[in-house]
């Protein structure tokens, strides 16, 4: 593997569980013990009803491209190595998550299925990304 010169996330007390899971291949979420609601991006309080009771979930992966941008002029030399998506994916269970499809730019359309999927890009980091369903 060569190296990765790409940002790498800086794991918090508060978002560690969610880092910790996608290196296990696995997606999971905070759920509010309040309201229910699945909450991305990990924080201590449930932003619709404030509460401060909030666990960690599973959930499906599954999801539909809400929209996105193929990035062909990186902002920087680190992504410059070839064109990419960047969406934005809303997953089944109601969370919209920022992320990346591994598909040809070409392919993505908004609405269309996607799935989880991880990218080991070092020994000690995992990103979570989404491909075509």
């Amino acid at each position: 593997m060569s190296e990765y010169t790409k940002p790498l996330p800086k794991p918090t007390a508060t978002s560690r569980p969610f880092w910790e899971a996608a290196k296990a291949h696995r997606l999971q979420l905070q759920q509010c013990g309040g309201c229910q609601a699945f909450i991305y991006y990990p924080r201590d309080r449930c932003p619709h009803c404030l509460s401060d009771e909030l666990q960690w979930k599973p959930v499906s992966g599954r999801g539909r491209v809400y929209s996105y941008t193929v990035v062909r002029r990186a902002a920087t030399r680190s992504f410059a190595d070839k064109p990419y998506v960047l969406a934005i994916v809303e997953l089944e269970e109601g969370p919209r998550m920022t992320t990346n499809i591994e598909a040809p730019p070409e392919m993505v359309k908004v609405g269309m299925p996607v799935t989880v999927c991880f990218d080991d890009v070092t020994p000690e980091h995992t990103l979570v990304k989404f491909k075509p369903a």
